[in-house]
């Protein structure tokens, strides 16, 4: 039941930590067996393909955000939570596929991207096969509204990409209009995740909406660090190939809050000198340094991260909140290692 506004109370607090909660490990296990299992729906030549893009992952937030929002009293591993973990997951991966042939990339995970090991023609289609897969799994496993939800979700992410790319070059984005894309291309998967996972195990309605947008913040916030990493970040920690943003001619939040505290005439000169390619991540991060833009950026990160934890200060009684808390001091602890 909601609590009364008289009896809101504010998230309890989780310090940062640097590891996902573990007691969503054994749920994760069982994902990844799962995961690996799909690997032989495949024609036997897509087969060594696929188990490449599987095994260069990364951290598994989103198939935690569908555990942790789908938490119950007994923590007992629910296979409809894993089949919903391993959709968010399959189309994720392949927008990692794609968006590392859109910017050239050539690490991802500490791994030649697919696009680096097999060609950018082969990565597109591969990234294809990825989704078209998750869509199998949603139909085998799920009813038409999960599926719809799933659709919609990955049709805004491609949308927040186009939007992102189609922007390239422009030196007059705004911070607005990048908070719109972020909002598409990051938040929303990680939304829909909290939702399929509070859906699926059969939360209220209203704890649906909340966790929600629980998610959507998580993913803003994460999307911040992730852009934060490119400026502050080591490529052998961070384990990705950092910088294509700014080769690619994209303006990210640390880009965008430069330009803002410099004075026009200097803002103008960065502008073309990022269009021309001049601008080099060493000499921007000494800047924003200077100008206090990656102190700002990390704050900015800290107000989207508290807005989503404050999103579920009513729903403090449900084990999945505590999860969810868990998960957000996850990212917090991230973030936080990039400034010290």
């Amino acid at each position: 039941m909601l609590l009364s506004n008289t009896a809101r109370q504010a998230p309890p607090a989780y310090p940062a930590s640097g590891v996902l909660p573990s007691a969503v490990q054994p749920h994760l296990a069982e994902f990844e067996r799962f995961l690996a299992s799909q690997v032989d729906d495949f024609e036997p030549h897509m087969r060594e393909l696929v188990r490449y893009i599987l095994a260069n992952h990364g951290k598994r937030i989103r198939p935690t955000l569908v555990f942790g929002s789908g938490w119950t009293d007994d923590g007992r591993i629910r296979p409809d939570l894993v089949h919903a973990a391993a959709i968010v997951e399959l189309i994720h991966l392949a927008t990692l596929v794609h968006d590392d042939v859109l910017d050239g990339a050539a690490l991802r995970h500490q791994l030649p991207t697919a696009s680096r090991k097999y060609g950018a023609s082969v990565a597109v289609l591969l990234g294809d096969t990825l989704l078209t897969q998750a869509l199998k799994i949603a139909s085998d496993y799920f009813t038409i509204e999960v599926c719809r939800a799933m659709a919609l979700a990955t049709r805004r992410v491609c949308e927040g990409e186009i939007h992102q790319t189609l922007e390239r070059g422009n030196s007059r984005f705004s911070v607005d209009e990048y908070f719109e894309v972020i909002a598409l291309k990051t938040g929303e998967l990680f939304s829909v995740s909290c939702l399929l996972g509070a859906q699926v195990a059969g939360h209220p309605a209203e704890y649906v909406n909340v966790v929600s947008r629980f998610g959507l913040q998580l993913g803003i916030a994460y999307q911040l660090y992730d852009d934060l990493a490119d400026f502050c970040g080591d490529e052998n920690q961070i384990g990705k190939t950092l910088g294509t943003d700014l080769a690619s001619g994209k303006f990210t939040l640390p880009l965008l809050y430069l330009i803002e505290r410099l004075p026009e005439t200097e803002a103008a000169v960065l502008r073309r000198d990022v269009l021309a390619g001049l601008a080099t991540i060493k000499d921007l991060t000494v800047r924003m340094n200077k100008h206090g833009v990656l102190v700002a950026v990390r704050e900015r990160f800290e107000v989207e991260l508290r807005l989503g934890e404050d999103a579920l200060a009513d729903w403090g009684h449900l084990p999945s909140t505590t999860r969810l808390l868990e998960l957000a001091a996850y990212v917090r602890g991230q973030a936080g290692r990039l400034l010290g």
